[in-house]
Parts: structure tokens; C-alpha cells; sequence
């Protein structure tokens, strides 16, 4: 009982704004946890997503992450860090930030880092989670990309998506034509005209999936039986086109790029 306390206290305490920060801190800053019940044989407790937002004149912070990743000690410890990590750079650039730009007689805006984490897939022995995450530390607009992390529940460790395969050269090669078509599908629909394939445009040529943020995703809740790649803006097309994310059935050519250890781990999609 004692260990799951102190697990419970970790995951609902708020982030407390550093001392200087603190005075600064306007009345909209807050931090909470949602509580989400996760149905366990042998849990105590009920595991509680985490949401943390806070608001100062310097700053705004949210981060946040599912039930299902909080109800996995190892990697809820990973996230608090990464957590932790993030704020601190945050309020750091903040404060070179305001100096800058007190000194050079410009108006400063505050900074912000955001980060909320998902569920892609829960399978018995793996948690798929990918995030969409933006920071501003000045200029014309944000900047944002995508994240993802696979918790292996076996090794009770993190791994990335490509960890799985024998290499990233052999999943791009077994998914790049599917995968190429399918972007230039997103990009004529957002563009309103089909893409030249003869095209040398920057932003007509097809790139490296593995080169974006690999997720895996199941239909089944059993097994992976798809491949998500996702795009951040300049990468396959400019800002204004946004994010791009495409979906890919696990095919022959992808089960034959898996690792031999983790076959089992996959099925084939539709």
C-alpha cells in the first residue's frame, strides 16, 4: 500500500513553478490529473491519466498521458522525466528569452511547450503511444512534430517502432511504394491537382518513411497489423499544408523485414 502511495502522489502532484517563476505565475495556472479507473487483477488503486498545465507571464506548459501508461511504473517514471526535462529547458529559454528581448526593446511573448501523449495500441505484452508536440520560442509561428514510444511489457523497457525490424533500410524498402502513392493521394487532395511524378519539386518528391516518426497500431488488439508514418510540416510539403499521417496494412513484404524474435508480434493487415 505504502508503494502504491507514493506512486499516486507522483502522478497527481503538479509541477511547481520554480521561485522566480513563481512570482510571476498568473491566476490561470494548473495542474491536474483526470482520474481514468484501469481494470487490474491485482491493482490497489485505480491507475489516473496525468494532465499538467501551467501559465505564467514567461510560459505556458501542458503535458500530459493515458491511464494505460500510468499504470506502468517503468514508464510512467519515464515520462515524469521526460516531463521534468521538457519545463525545465522550457523555463530556462524562457528567461534568455525575456533578457534578449528587453534588451533589444522588442515585445516578448511567452514561450510554450505542449506534449500530449496517446494510445495507439494496447496489446498484451506491448503499449503503442505516439504524441503530438509544439513549442514557440519566438518568430512568425510555432513549431510542431509527432513523437512515439513502444513499451515492450516483457522487457519492461521502451523501444522505438524500428527496434522490431531488421533494419530501417528494409522496412522503408517494404513499405516506400505503398507509402508513396499514398502520399501523393494526401498531397493532390490537399493541393486540388494531381502531383507530376516527373516533378523535381521540393515538395512533389517522395521521402524516407523511416526518416518520420513510426508508429504501430492494431485492429485487432492482438497482434500489429499497421504501420503509421508521421510527417511534420516542411517534410513532405510547406506549413501550410500541416501534418501529413499515413496508414499502412503490414504486409508480406514488411512481415519478411520483421525481426525474427518479434514475428509473432505482427499479423497481416487488410
Amino acid at each position: 500500500m505504502r508503494k502504491a502511495a507514493i506512486l499516486f502522489l507522483l502522478l497527481t502532484t503538479a509541477c511547481v513553478p520554480e521561485k522566480d517563476e513563481a512570482k510571476q505565475a498568473e491566476p490561470t495556472a494548473a495542474a491536474t490529473a483526470e482520474a481514468v479507473p484501469l481494470a487490474t487483477a491485482t491493482a490497489t488503486m485505480a491507475a489516473v491519466a496525468r494532465k499538467t498545465e501551467e501559465r505564467t507571464s514567461s510560459f505556458e506548459f501542458d503535458y500530459s498521458y493515458p491511464a494505460e501508461a500510468a499504470a506502468i511504473p517503468a514508464l510512467a517514471a519515464e515520462l515524469e522525466a521526460d516531463l521534468a526535462k521538457q519545463r525545465r529547458e522550457l523555463v530556462s529559454a524562457a528567461k534568455e528569452g525575456r533578457v534578449a528581448a528587453q534588451e533589444s526593446g522588442f515585445p516578448f511573448n511567452p514561450y510554450s511547450y505542449s506534449a500530449g501523449w496517446s494510445v495507439v495500441a494496447d496489446l498484451p505484452g506491448w503499449l503503442s503511444l505516439s504524441a503530438g508536440a509544439s513549442t514557440y520560442t519566438g518568430g512568425a509561428h510555432p513549431n510542431h512534430w509527432s513523437q512515439a514510444l513502444l513499451w515492450d511489457k516483457a522487457a519492461g523497457q521502451s523501444r522505438v517502432a524500428t527496434d522490431l525490424f531488421t533494419s530501417k533500410a528494409a522496412l522503408a524498402a517494404a513499405i516506400r511504394d505503398p507509402f508513396c502513392a499514398a502520399l501523393n493521394r494526401e498531397r493532390a487532395a490537399r493541393r486540388g491537382e494531381p502531383i507530376d511524378p516527373n516533378s523535381d519539386g521540393m515538395f512533389d518528391q517522395c521521402v524516407d518513411p523511416t526518416a518520420s516518426t513510426v508508429i504501430l497500431g492494431s485492429s485487432n488488439k492482438q497482434q500489429f497489423d499497421r504501420i503509421g508514418i508521421l510527417i511534420a510540416p516542411y517534410e513532405a510539403g510547406p506549413y501550410a499544408e500541416g501534418d501529413y499521417e499515413i496508414t499502412l496494412p503490414v504486409t508480406k513484404a514488411v512481415l519478411a523485414a520483421v525481426r525474427p524474435q518479434y514475428r509473432s508480434v505482427f499479423a497481416l493487415g487488410r
